[in-house]
């Protein structure tokens, strides 16, 4: 035995010398008593702060649990439950306790067959849940369910299923979580009801642009009306003469008069010039009223409040009548460059396209106020399975931070009071409502570029 050390057997039989040399040894236990302390002591702190942070994780679970609207129920693999939260004990009137043992289907409505599926998913889970710490296991698709409420109506529940492991990565059992369907179907009708609303501030604010929009085009479109309307005014008059003369001379030959006297009166009633006339007059006034008629048809097709229905259209006609209206609005006629396609038909809605080609042509026009020797080109290309329509002006372009934010709602480049800021907004819906698109960009000749694109086949997914 070495020097200074203790046996058991010294302290049993007595034998322990206390002499001085036996002072380092009673000094190394009493150092050893004070080591085997402190740690005691340590270890009571380290297990008192871990036992207050494990209460404040327990709280903060249970805070969590209580706050969850939807029903949460946690069981083993026979489907005991094991745990559930404060809108489970709500709905069913029951108390926590009185919940645990019992098994899912003590409280859930399910047939044979639901009942059957669910625990033959948590054999699989419990079989395919068996391997390395960390595999995450398969979860389950949701099925309806119900709840046995407190009043013994049972409440519907969408359930979702997952399963549970424990720290070594085996299943141990599943976790359910239900929303009731009521609520998520409170949600989808406040959803959908929502997307009314957004749809019928779309469409107002789409039939206050045309109505801003045509009450700039007010001066072009009377110009349209005035000329058929003069036409058929000045047929009209020239008809009532007719009629005076053929009128007479009817009167005259209901006396019994000879050839010779009836050719006189053929020629004093100018009968012959009056016949030849007569063809040529009428249809030049029913030329006049249809074209009156085609007018009225496009304003009604423009300002009209009802969603047009899809039809088939000649595009060529849709932007001269355009181009027509926006410049006999203006006092500074601009110098035209057309390059059309005659006889291109789309199928489509023929007054969103119409107005769109007037938005971008006025827009056009008001970036050339003031200018000597404003210009407007309008091009239409064919191109495969889509025809592009560019109307570019001869401004000054379009600033480069302002590309980007063209097509946003309420932006807009002009003095306060001439623009709502609207116009391009609309018009990159009613494109991308036809299947289409609208673009914008700087011309490399100069001046501001808009392209709209519309399929060659028409768009019906929104007819």
């Amino acid at each position: 035995m070495e020097r200074g050390s203790i046996s058991l057997m010294d302290l049993a039989g007595g034998s322990l010398d206390l002499s001085a040399s036996s002072e380092e040894v009673w000094i190394e236990v009493i150092r050893k008593m004070d080591e085997a302390y402190a740690d005691l002591v340590h270890t009571q702190v380290e297990l008192e702060r871990q036992n207050e942070a494990l209460g404040a994780a327990n709280r903060f679970i249970e805070s969590v649990l209580a706050a969850m609207t939807d029903v949460l129920i946690v069981c083993d693999l026979q489907g005991r439950i094991e745990q559930v939260n404060e809108a489970l004990c709500y709905i069913t009137g029951q108390r926590a306790a009185d919940l645990l043992e019992q098994k899912v289907t003590d409280i859930l409505q399910m047939d044979a067959a639901q009942q059957a599926r669910i625990f033959w998913e948590m054999l699989q889970v419990d079989a395919l849940g068996m391997g390395e710490m960390g595999q995450k296991p398969n979860n389950m698709q949701d099925c309806e369910v119900h709840l046995m409420g407190f009043d013994g109506q049972p409440t519907p529940l969408t359930m979702s299923l997952s399963a549970r492991q424990d720290g070594d990565g085996r299943v141990v059992g599943l976790v359910l979580i239900g929303r009731p369907i009521g609520e998520l179907r409170r949600a989808y009708d406040d959803l959908n009801q929502a997307h009314q609303d957004l749809q019928q501030a779309q469409q107002r604010l789409v039939h206050s642009e045309k109505m801003a929009s045509l009450g700039r085009l007010v001066a072009g479109v009377a110009h349209e009306l005035n000329n058929p309307i003069s036409f058929v005014f000045g047929n009209m008059h020239a008809l009532k003469r007719y009629g005076a003369r053929i009128g007479g001379y009817l009167q005259a030959t209901q006396q019994p008069v000879d050839a010779v006297q009836l050719a006189q009166l053929r020629g004093i009633y100018k009968i012959e010039r009056t016949m030849a006339d007569l063809d040529p007059l009428i249809e030049g006034t029913l030329e006049g009223a249809e074209r009156v008629r085609d007018i009225i048809q496009d304003l009604r097709g423009y300002s009209g409040g009802q969603r047009e229905s899809v039809r088939p259209y000649d595009l060529t006609e849709v932007i001269q009548t355009a181009v027509q209206w926006v410049t006999n609005a203006v006092r500074v006629k601009p110098e035209l460059h057309l390059q059309l396609i005659p006889g291109l038909t789309l199928r489509g809605r023929r007054g969103q396209v119409h107005q769109i080609l007037v938005n971008l042509l006025q827009n056009a026009l008001d970036v050339m106020e003031g200018m000597a020797a404003p210009s407007l080109n309008i091009c239409c290309e064919r191109l495969p399975n889509k025809v592009r329509i560019d109307v570019r002006d001869a401004g000054p372009g379009i600033d480069a931070g302002d590309l980007h934010q063209l097509f946003d709602p309420f932006f807009t480049t002009k003095a306060v009071g001439k623009g709502t800021g609207l116009g391009l907004y609309i018009s990159y819906g009613l494109a991308q409502d036809q299947g289409g698109d609208l673009t914008a960009c700087n011309h490399a000749q100069g001046g501001a570029c808009f392209s709209l694109t519309l399929p060659l086949e028409g768009d019906e997914r929104h007819g």
